[in-house]
Order: C-alpha cells, then structure tokens, then sequence
C-alpha cells in the first residue's frame, strides 16, 4: 500500500481534523450510547483520513466504503426524527450502488494492469475505450458522493435526519472525497476520456447548479434548504475541476475548502435552534434578533459568506472557478454565474424570515441564545472564513505546486 500527501490532500486533511475537532465539541450534548458513538466517531475520521492519503485504487476503494458504516450508524442511532431508518438506507444504497460501479473499475484496472496501484495505473498506456469504460464506472461512484445531479436524492433526507454532527461531516468532509477522487483517480489517468466526456460532465454540473439553486428557494426545513446549497456550491466546485486549467482547478478546490468551513458553520447553527425549540421548520420563528443576538450575527455572518461575499472564504474559490470555466466553456460559465444570483434570494430570505420579524410567540414561548461552547466553536469558525477570505494566498501557495504538477505531468492544460 502506497501513502503520499500533496497540498491538494494535504488541507482536506488539515479541515478533517479540525471538523472533527469541532464535532468532539458538540457531541457532548449526546447522551444515547455514547460510547459506541464516539467509537463510530473516530473510526469515520480514521476511515476519511485513510481515504486521502492512499495512492492505491483498492485500498482508496476499502477505506472509501468503510466510511459507509459508521456514517451509516450514526445516522440510523442518533438521527432527529422518525424517519431517521429511512435515510440512513437512502444513504446507504447510493452510496453502494455507486460503489459496485467503482469495484467493477477496479477488477478491469488489476485485470488489465496487472497492479492496482496508482503510478501503476498512470504510466500504463489504456486503449481509449477501456478509458472511456472506466471512466464511466469511476463518474458514477464519485458523481454519487460529489453529489452531482442527478444522484443527489439522498443528500437532502440523510441531511435532515441526521444528527447535527452527521450534517457537518457529511457536507463538510464527506462530499469532499468525491471532488477528491475525481482529481486523483479520474482526471490524471484517463485524461483522453476526460477530454472526450467533458461536455455530459460540464452539462451535469451546471444543471445541478441551476436546479439545487431554483429548488432551495421553495424549501421550509432549514436544513434542507443548506443541503441544496450544498449541492449547488459542490457542483460549481466541480465545474472548475472540469475546466482543467489552472485557475478552474485551484477554484474547485478552494471553493472544496471553504464549503467545508461555512456549511459546517451554517448546519451548527442550525442545530443550535433545534436543540433549544426542537423544530427546523421556518415557519415557526422569527424575531429571533430581539432575544438571540449572538445567534443572529453568526447566522448573519455565515449567511452573507454563503452567498459569497467578497472577503470571506466562499467567494475566493467562486471567483477563481469563474475565471476557469470562462476559459474552457463561456455558456456554462455565463449559465453557472447567473444561477448563483438565486443563492443571495434563498439565503437572504432565510434569514430575514428566521431572524426579522415578529417573535412567533404562539409557537414558542421561552427563549434563550447559544451556549458560550456554541460561541467559541463559531467564533473559530468564523476567524478561519475571514482569514481565507482575506489572505487567500496563504492556501493558494500551499496549493499551487500541486495543481501545477497536476497540469504538467497529466497533460490536462
């Protein structure tokens, strides 16, 4: 088995570990088999870290699916509602139905390779249509994670069931590995089919774009509404991998990381005001300004990174990705930046109707704002957004080597 970390797996590790940090924060509210969830706890960050550091396919396979079981438990123990079982399943059968694909792949690599390895893999010379079979069987099971649409059914119900932590490690680190594998596994060794499918890949992401963006809008569970956002900046993330040039690719990534930081930030809080009135649903607040005024700023200040504010740490990555799908493919760049105008409505909405307003004092009647650990886990949060705003170069030094060497060595420029 083969290790190797570069400045592009090099912060998806550095966010892990942070996000999980995080999480051991907030998982002190958990008072249902606590042990056999922090056990599940660290075997998922043990699994994701393993995930991004092998350069092998069968054990970048082993580890990518292991993530499934933990994930898969905490979802189905600790999940909010009734309806937990359900998309715990949801869940677990995208997630193995995109799997079997990628399993297939790999049987074709170590039968045509005769090694799974990932330098193996690369020096070999595939015959444009294995590439091209290969190709589909890897989109599949990466598409699924990403989640690209159209398999992003389950993204929606598994984050609205799953416990707050489950939310965050699933937006935050979890979508992640699909954006990963993609430009470690797919991209540099069947670049030829890169090239030749790169219109149905774009196609797809700007769909996604525009369909998470126009269905948010018409949401009334909080979480679900992050959840389509979710969809939306991951698939813009994805569309400047595609690009396949560098200021495409560094924005994918950067817009990866900062996804990680804000949607976290965003499901934290929403997890807050469940804990406290037990309800996701926006019908049922409003006013909250006059007695949270700690909760209100950090929603205010997450909300506005969301919609990629200049300075903050979303609209680094957006503006990079923009600049590299113009280069490759100007309508998708001109469709893409026009349906992220429906991100500033959906988040603005939320907020003016969670936060101005009357108190819905018929619905709730005791109120009270965060916990000082809520505050010094946000405060945090919200210290990284604004650093990765302000000095992006900080990250995009670390990084460029990589993508550098990506475009040199895989002949994608």
């Amino acid at each position: 088995m083969v290790l190797g970390i570069d400045g592009i797996s090099l912060f998806l590790i550095i966010l892990t570990t942070f996000l999980f940090s995080v999480c051991s924060l907030v998982a002190f509210s958990v008072d249902k088999k606590v042990r056999l969830f922090f056990t599940l706890f660290l075997l998922l960050e043990l699994f994701i870290l393993a995930s991004f550091i092998v350069l092998d396919f069968l054990m970048f396979y082993v580890f990518f699916e292991a993530i499934l079981i933990p994930m898969f438990l905490i979802i189905g123990i600790w999940g909010s509602r009734s309806r937990r079982m359900k998309a715990a399943n949801y869940f677990l059968f995208y997630a193995f139905f995109g799997s079997l694909f990628m399993l297939v792949g790999i049987l074709i690599i170590y039968l045509t390779v005769g090694s799974t390895g990932w330098y193996d893999s690369y020096v070999f010379n595939y015959n444009l249509n294995t590439q091209k079979l290969l190709w589909i069987l890897f989109f599949i099971g990466f598409a699924i994670k990403v989640p690209l649409w159209p398999f992003h059914i389950w993204l929606p119900e598994a984050h609205v069931e799953a416990p707050t932590i489950g939310s965050v490690i699933l937006a935050g680190l979890l979508l992640k590995l699909g954006g990963y594998g993609f430009l470690r596994f797919v991209l540099p060794i069947f670049s030829d089919a890169t090239k030749f499918f790169l219109p149905l890949a774009l196609t797809l992401c700007v769909i996604g774009i525009v369909y998470a963006s126009l269905t948010t809008v018409r949401q009334v569970d909080m979480k679900r509404i992050i959840a389509y956002s979710s969809v939306a900046h991951m698939s813009y993330g994805m569309l400047g991998i595609f690009s396949l040039n560098y200021y495409g690719i560094m924005g994918g990534i950067l817009l990866m990381l900062g996804h990680g930081l804000v949607s976290s930030a965003l499901f934290l809080l929403v997890g807050v005001l469940y804990d406290i009135y037990g309800t996701r649903l926006i019908k049922y607040y409003g006013g909250l300004s006059q007695v949270m005024p700690l909760f209100s700023f950090f929603f205010f200040f997450f909300t506005i990174a969301n919609m990629g504010l200049p300075g903050l740490c979303i609209f680094v990555g957006e503006f990079l990705t923009t600049i590299g799908i113009f280069a490759t493919n100007t309508f998708a760049a001109v469709i893409s930046a026009l349906a992220s105008v429906f991100t500033v409505a959906y988040m603005i909405l939320l907020y003016n109707r969670v936060v101005f307003g009357s108190l819905k004092v018929q619905y709730i009647s005791k109120f009270k704002d965060m916990s000082a650990r809520d505050f010094y886990v946000l405060s945090i949060l919200a210290y990284l957004t604004l650093l990765f705003g302000v000095c992006p170069q900080i990250f995009i030094e670390s990084i460029e080597y990589s993508v550098f060497r990506f475009l040199r060595l895989y002949d994608v420029k």
